[in-house]
């Protein structure tokens, strides 16, 4: 607790500065009611010059959230509270707001965005769906375009045109993942002019702790499509489906990791009639078998993903919609389809990946709302550099948190819940019941139907009707399952007579992996002041206490007591759900900290390549920049082949084959009788004579064009297959890990390794094309005299 106390006070200090200053806009405001619209909407070019002319931005904090707080109020009838003002100021500081639902979270974003899109280098305010975009940007982009400013949209779709246009924006509203994507295709464009993306500067992002915390282990990919054996995955399928865990396989299922057992090769290699799995020739059906097993495995129908027109949709887990478009790379999302039955696509190859973490990292200025962040503010702290500040509500929040109620089975909590639903619907009072996935919301359902009681049913298979079921959901006598209510968008607004009844109760039926998703859940009821209730009412055979119970779970179930019903005795079941989530945060923390180490030495790697595409087309000669980056490799190559202690006739060849192709004349098996000292002599001829034809050669613009074409190809095709081995690389690890070795100094040391190899091949075959480039040119040249 001693921890605590400086933090509290450095926050109260903070807050107090943050009232001195909406103190001051408030004194201001009948100075900005009193402009007309014109000299209102002149602020704006005012702004910009005392900023060009040296004005510190945080200087006209004051003015211009008054001027927006003015527009707000003339353009929407829309007057920013003082709290939503206080949450703006914490924002443009590059920090989280903590809001809970229904402070309007939406409008406390215009005021720092405009501030900081004076400034000239772009504001992106990134949410996290398409309807969330489109209608930010209609709303509250109306505000920015009445002073003047740009307001552009980003989301699936666009053409290139449209996209250039939406990123040279003043402020650019858009979905976060089609952002990631736009950085991923600009870094797979062929021409520099094709880029849409401008230098990052300031990003505030709606649900932060959704999309920095909760997306933070899942990549962005793009993928090219390659013909897989469509037969290999029907076959692996049916020998994973035989596979029982502890004799085929473990399964850890707080980290989700598989590994087979003994048993598991054994039955693997009778099967294909192979002597050893781990060979080298075999890695692809070891690949194709670890796949199949973890889709049967991890993966579960109606929680992970659901089968819909004969085709596997994902399901998010954070928000439970399906996540159209999305699919699984590396052949996991074909042994799904396998698993199931289904007609297997084709795999997708990775071709550019990045994650989440590594992409909002680009930003010098990041910041964000949501309505839970101080459960993970150490990790925002740790990982993103930003400070988590809790904003006071707008009104007191009334709503009534009742105590977590914990039965020993599935089946006493869910008779629980039908009472407690039927206490409350039959009053009158609108019941919202909250669901981990889709599996579990059906099975609400049924025991609802037994009940005789009717409800609407809210999940990834019902997402096209989620505006019209959440504005229902406040109503008298309603009743709504929903899975997963983190970042809906939508409030939910109480019926006529509702809040006269206790306004709406909220049930969870599964505590979270997070404390924070159980907030969100609570959240939902007692906004903006109203009356509420929210409870929990959970089971000892949860997902949760099951996974994460921990070693000696059984023991201590044993040691339970409960009364008639199955209900755990409250100090009992407050206690075993504490550790439990504890637990549970704490393996998400950890496999988001290895995960972060392992995509950070991707996102290293993948930055020395993007770099050198950028200088490739940024080059109006990138035939003599090219030669540069490849002049002393053939020295390089020979030098460090003279330093190995033994070498044997298969090393030479591949040397006089390397050579052979950078070089002008070539070198035949008397070159390596020659003296060391003769050799390197030779070679460094050779350099020189490489240098004197490129720079007394005046190539055409097309054929510049054409070699950083085939250069940029090169780069690529280098780079797809880097990431394979990668991947597979990873999967080694993590087995390794059982054997005490660190994984993620494994992936470290051993990616460094494979990178610089990877790159050494990508230097000589860059090389090989503009040497045979020119002897092409040159005797095309001679062929002409």
């Amino acid at each position: 607790m001693k921890k605590s106390k400086p933090n509290d006070k450095a926050l109260r200090k903070q807050h107090k500065h943050y009232w001195k200053l909406v103190e001051r806009m408030n004194k201001l405001e009948p100075t900005i009611q009193a402009l007309t619209d014109d000299e209102l909407k002149q602020r704006t070019q005012i702004f910009k010059e005392r900023i060009a002319a040296g004005a510190a931005i945080n200087e006209l904090i004051v003015e211009s959230f008054a001027v927006v707080r003015e527009a707000s109020r003339r353009v929407l009838g829309l007057r920013h509270f003082d709290v939503q003002l206080l949450a703006g100021i914490s924002l443009f500081e590059g920090n989280i707001s903590e809001m809970p639902t229904g402070e309007g979270k939406t409008l406390v974003a215009s005021c720092p965005s405009y501030l900081r899109a004076l400034e000239g280098k772009g504001v992106h305010v990134i949410t996290v769906n398409d309807y969330l975009a489109r209608r930010d940007h209609e709303l509250i982009g109306q505000i920015h375009e009445f002073l003047g400013l740009t307001v552009g949209l980003n989301v699936p779709g666009l053409t290139p045109a449209e996209k250039h246009q939406a990123y040279q924006s003043d402020i650019t509203y858009g979905v976060g993942v089609e952002f990631g994507f736009d950085y991923l295709r600009d870094n797979l464009a062929y021409d520099i002019k094709q880029k849409v993306q401008r230098p990052y500067y300031y990003a505030i992002i709606d649900e932060i702790d959704s999309v920095l915390i909760d997306e933070a282990r899942t990549p962005l990919i793009i993928a090219g499509k390659t013909e897989g054996s469509k037969g290999l995955y029907k076959i692996c399928a049916k020998v994973a489906h035989g596979f029982r865990e502890g004799e085929h396989f473990t399964y850890d299922a707080e980290l989700k990791l598989v590994s087979l057992a003994d048993e598991g090769i054994n039955k693997i290699e009778k099967t294909f009639a192979i002597d050893n799995l781990y060979d080298l020739e075999h890695r692809v059906l070891n690949h194709f078998m670890m796949q199949a097993i973890r889709a049967k495995v991890i993966f579960a129908k109606d929680v992970d993903y659901i089968v819909e027109d004969s085709l596997i949709k994902l399901v998010d887990m954070n928000t439970g919609r399906i996540m159209e478009g999305r699919t699984l790379s590396d052949g996991l999302h074909q042994a799904i389809e396998a698993k199931e039955g289904l007609e297997t696509t084709e795999i997708n190859r990775v071709q550019a990946t990045i994650t989440i973490q590594n992409y909002y990292s680009k930003y010098p200025i990041l910041s964000g709302m949501t309505g839970t962040a101080k459960t993970e503010e150490t990790e925002f702290q740790k990982v993103y550099g930003t400070e988590v500040k809790v904003i006071p509500t707008n009104k007191p929040i009334i709503r009534e948190d009742k105590v977590d109620q914990l039965y020993l089975t599935k089946e006493q909590k869910y008779n629980r819940i039908v009472e407690e639903v039927k206490s409350s619907h039959s009053i009158g009072r609108p019941v919202l019941i909250g669901t981990t996935s889709i599996l579990q919301s059906e099975q609400v359902a049924e025991y609802l139907t037994d009940a005789g009681l009717e409800y609407e049913l809210l999940n990834a298979k019902s997402v096209e009707q989620e505006v019209r079921l959440i504005s229902l959901a406040g109503q008298k006598h309603q009743i709504t399952i929903a899975t997963n209510m983190a970042g809906r968008g939508t409030d939910i607004m109480l019926g006529e007579g509702v809040k006269e009844l206790g306004g709406l109760h909220v049930i969870g039926t599964e505590k979270h992996e997070s404390r924070r998703i159980d907030n969100q859940l609570k959240g939902r009821s007692g906004r903006q002041g109203d009356p509420g209730m929210s409870q929990f009412i959970v089971s000892v055979e949860d997902d949760l206490f099951v996974r994460f119970g921990g070693e000696h779970f059984e023991k201590d179930i044993k040691k339970l007591k409960t009364d008639a019903t199955g209900l755990v005795k409250e100090k009992q079941a407050l206690k075993l759900i504490e550790r439990t989530q504890k637990i549970a945060e704490g393996s998400h923390y950890q496999i988001r900290e290895i995960n972060m180490k392992l995509e950070g030495v991707v996102y290293d790697q993948q930055k020395v390549i993007y770099q050198l595409r950028d200088e490739l087309m940024k080059q109006t000669e990138p035939i003599e920049y090219l030669y540069q980056q490849v002049a002393t490799l053939p020295l390089d190559l020979l030098e460090n082949y003279l330093r190995q202690p033994e070498v044997d006739e298969e090393q030479q060849r591949y040397l006089m084959h390397q050579l052979n192709q950078m070089l002008l004349h070539t070198v035949d098996e008397d070159f390596f009788k020659l003296e060391e000292e003769a050799m390197l002599d030779y070679i460094k001829e050779q350099q020189q004579a490489l240098k004197t034809a490129f720079t007394e050669t005046d190539f055409r613009a097309e054929d510049q064009k054409r070699i950083r074409q085939t250069s940029l190809m090169l780069a690529d095709r280098q780079w797809v297959l880097h990431l394979d081995d990668l991947t597979r690389m990873k999967e080694g690890s993590n087995i390794r890990q059982y054997e005490q070795e660190d994984p993620t100094q494994i992936f470290i040391r051993e990616g460094y390794q494979l990178f610089t190899e990877m790159f050494t091949r990508l230097k000589v075959e860059l090389s090989a094309n503009i040497v045979s480039f020119y002897k092409q040119y040159n005797e095309a040249m001679k062929g002409r005299d």
